[in-house]
Formats: C-alpha cells, structure tokens, sequence
C-alpha cells in the first residue's frame, strides 16, 4: 500500500488513489467481509473525545457519550476504556451500557417517555441520575423509587426556550413548544415538587439543545437561563444540586461545513461554569464518531431512464436512513479513484422511492462491481437501520491501525425470522 496522510476522520488516500481506513485497505475489507458494512476508525474515535476531553480540563467534568449515535458494544468499550460515562435513553441501552462495562455511576438516562419498568431497571442498576423531563415523570419516579424503598437521583432537564439554528427541525430540541424537557417557565415549580417528594433527591439541571449545531450561541443562552434558574432553585433550598449538564449536539461536517470550534465553545462557557461551582456533564455523540465512520458498498450496475441517470448500489435506504428521513447530505467517494464525473441520483436496490443516498449529485465514473462510501455515517447509521424488504442488516467493522475486525456479523435469512414462531401457540382471554 502506497503512503497516505491520515485526516482527522480516519480515513485517507493513497498516492495510487485507494481510499484507506488507518492501515487497512477497504478494498479488503470489502473482499473479506463483504458490502454493504459500516467501517470505523479506532484513532478517529479516540481522537474526537480526547479533543473535547481536553478543552473542558479547567472544569470538574465528564462526557457521558450519547449512545443513541453508535450503540456497538465495540465502540462502546473503547469510549469506557477512556474514562466516558454514556447517556441512555431506553432500557435496551441501559442493558447494552451494563454489557460494556459502564460502572452504574456513569449513567445518566434521558428520554421524554420512560416506562416504569425502564425506571425500575435503572433504580436497580443504582445509576448516576435521571434526566427528568415532566412533572409526570418526577411522580412516577417517586412512586416506583418508593415501592423499591430507594431514593431517585435527578436533574430537571429544562427547554431553555432559545432559539437554534439546524440543517433540520427534527434536530431543534431547545425551543418554546417542543416535546422535550420541562417548559422554563415551570422549571422552578418542577424544582418544589421534586424537593417535596420523599423519594427524590434533585442533583442537577439540565438541557440539551438539538442536534448538528454550529454556532455558539444557543449554548451560551441556555447556559445563562440554567444558570438563573439554579440560583432560583437555591433560594428554595434546592442545596443538593452539584450537576449542570448541558447536553451535547456539536456539530460535525458532512460537507464543507466548518465543526464546531471547541476552543471557542470552552471559553464561551467555562467561565460561567466555574464560577457556579458546579460539576459539568457535556453528553456528545455525533461530534465523537459520526466523521469516524463509513458506508462501504458496492456498485451493481448503472441505469438510465428518461434524462435521468443511476447509480444503483447494494446498500439501500434500509442500511442508511438519513438522506430519505432528514433530507441529509453525505459525501460520496470512490474507493479507487476514478476520473471524470457525472450528474446522477446514487440510489440502491430497495422497493420505495424513497431509497436514495444523493440526488442530482455530481460523482465519480464509477461502475458495475467499483466500490464507495457514504462518508460520515459513524451517527446514526447502522442504528437507524432497519429490515424493509426483509434485507438483512449489514456487517460492521472496527479498524485500530493496521488490523481490523467484525464487530457486528451481517444477519442471515434465518436472523430475519428468529423472532417469529413456526407454531402459534394460541391463546383465548
């Protein structure tokens, strides 16, 4: 293999063109484990959260990696190695995060609707706290940490109600209205409720202001709106409150977008931190693995119809959600390098309109049997995947320098009715 320089994403070029993950040629890759596979960059990984690590030193903090983005127990592992708690939001990942070696007190749970029995899983497992997001919520957590005889730790996640500039409004969850979090203005009757009821212990506040954010702000806002509405909490005897955590969302480019300025970020709000004396809980995702991940697959053949022209390729809409779901770009590259380019929609081999990777994209000449990647699919990719058309769900690969291996196989025929009994065993009521 020729000489490459490596990018912050893990993946480079060689001087004969081949598109490389660290040491390890896709291409092989491609031939040992076959397409379509996500395909991740140890260093990329580590390299991401130790940047983010590094400009928050000047406060008491912790990453709790959201691990909505990625939940492989792979990845998974090498962000526990490195000293991160996570961010769960369902009782799945709770057990996903027990199964990665995530000791109880790095877990914190989000999520606008959990159930009690999520709740009491939680309880059991003796997590860091929840991330409470309704009145309800606190009451019912009280009622199930009463009949376990435990005493909840929380933290309000309020909306600070700011405004927030996003590629979509799927990912704005910080404004007036939306589902998430408590409503500002109720913030501090949440704070009595919870100091009243026996079977709560109110720890921290919290907010989490949308996804795929660049500008610094919404957070400096919300952290300004926290940050008063805790020093209301105080003058009510909340005096147990020690976390601030202000959710995660930085952006990462899918594009010529510049990412989030990290040092810019931390002298926007360290400051602010320090001087409240509290402990900072920053909960990123996509910023530490969307650019350390790829979509690797292979062309099938190519087809015109009308003035139109496609790239059909063995991956579909199934395997990568995001172009169809949140009308989301994706840089797309030849493994080879390939000369020329043509004006094409990359769609795959699903049976729904919907299944496409890029429209009206200029992209390389590649043809029948050439391989690609879908680049920034580390996020949100092989965990939004699903199996319409009854596909199986791919294969993914983890690379750490010159070695790689198959962290999740590729599903069988036989994976796709696991589930589903030959004999019913009837049942009247």
């Amino acid at each position: 293999m020729g000489q490459s320089v490596l990018t912050p994403s893990g993946f480079s070029r060689t001087e004969s063109g081949e598109l490389v993950c660290e040491g390890v040629s896709l291409e092989a890759i491609a031939d040992a484990v076959g397409t379509p596979t996500y395909v991740y960059s140890t260093r990329a990984i580590r390299d991401q959260y130790d940047a983010l690590d590094k400009v928050l030193a000047p406060v008491p903090h912790r990453l709790h990696y959201s691990m909505k983005a990625n939940s492989n127990l792979a990845v998974l592992r090498l962000l526990q190695e490195r000293g991160a708690g996570v961010d769960i939001v369902s009782g799945g990942e709770l057990y996903r995060a027990q199964q990665a070696g995530f000791s109880a007190d790095s877990l914190v749970f989000s999520g606008v609707g959990k159930s009690p029995l999520e709740l009491a899983e939680a309880l059991s497992a003796g997590i860091l706290m929840f991330n409470v997001e309704s009145l309800f919520e606190l009451d019912q957590l009280n009622e199930v940490a009463g009949e376990m005889g435990l005493r909840a730790p929380v933290a309000l996640r309020v909306n600070p109600e700011v405004k927030v500039d996003t590629p979509h409004h799927y990912t704005r969850t910080g404004e007036r209205g939306n589902k998430f979090g408590i409503p500002f203005d109720e913030a501090v009757d949440a704070a009595r409720r919870a100091l009243a009821l026996p079977n709560i212990a109110l720890r921290g506040l919290d907010m989490h202001i949308g996804s795929q954010i660049f500008q610094l702000e919404p957070y400096r806002d919300g952290l300004v709106r926290l940050l008063d509405l805790y020093d209301q909490m105080q003058a009510i005897g909340a005096t147990e409150i020690r976390c601030l955590d202000i959710g995660g969302g930085f952006a990462v480019s899918y594009d010529d977008e510049q990412p989030m300025d990290l040092d810019a970020l931390a002298g926007a709000l360290l400051p602010m931190v320090a001087r409240s004396g509290l402990s900072l809980i920053v909960e990123p995702g996509r910023h530490i693995v969307g650019n350390a991940g790829v979509l690797l697959a292979r062309v099938m053949h190519r087809k015109k119809a009308g003035a139109k022209e496609y790239i059909i390729t063995d991956a579909g809409m199934n395997d990568l959600v995001r172009p169809s779901h949140y009308d989301a770009y994706h840089a797309i590259e030849a493994v080879h390098a390939r000369d020329g380019r043509s004006i094409v929609d990359v769609v795959g081999p699903v049976c729904e309109s919907g299944d496409f990777f890029a429209l009206d994209r200029a992209v390389e000449n590649v043809d029948a049997g050439d391989l690609i990647v879908v680049r920034t699919t580390g996020a949100y990719g092989y965990v939004m995947s699903f199996n319409y058309n009854s596909r199986p769900r791919v294969a993914e690969v983890l690379v750490d320098g010159s070695r790689f291996a198959v962290v999740t196989r590729r599903e069988s025929y036989e994976d796709l009715v696991r589930l589903e009994p030959q004999h019913l065993e009837w049942r009247t009521t």
